[in-house]
């Protein structure tokens, strides 16, 4: 969990101080179009790789998606936290 949140925290200065060279500041420039379009594209590709036994491609697809779903959440002015917070009231 340390590294999602050091993670999320490098995404949000990607959004805040923008570099040429990153990949994250490519998406964010592209909008939140884009970044939808691309965890919709990661989660299809994760749930193709689930049905097979290719532990490498299913765990480099989770990974993918969860890298672009953090990016979702920044730009849309989330966090884990708050997304943990919801899953804490629904087990509650």
């Amino acid at each position: 969990m340390e590294f999602l949140l050091q993670l999320e925290q490098v995404i949000q200065d990607r959004k805040n101080n923008p570099s040429e060279k990153s990949y994250t500041t490519s998406l964010f420039k592209k909008g939140i179009n884009k970044i939808a379009q691309k965890v919709g594209e990661e989660a299809v590709e994760l749930v193709i790789e689930a049905k097979d036994d290719n532990e490498e491609l299913f765990l480099g697809e989770a990974a993918d998606l969860m890298y672009h779903y953090l990016v979702l959440l920044c730009e849309k002015g989330y966090s884990l936290e708050d997304v943990i917070a919801v899953l804490k009231k629904r087990h509650s």
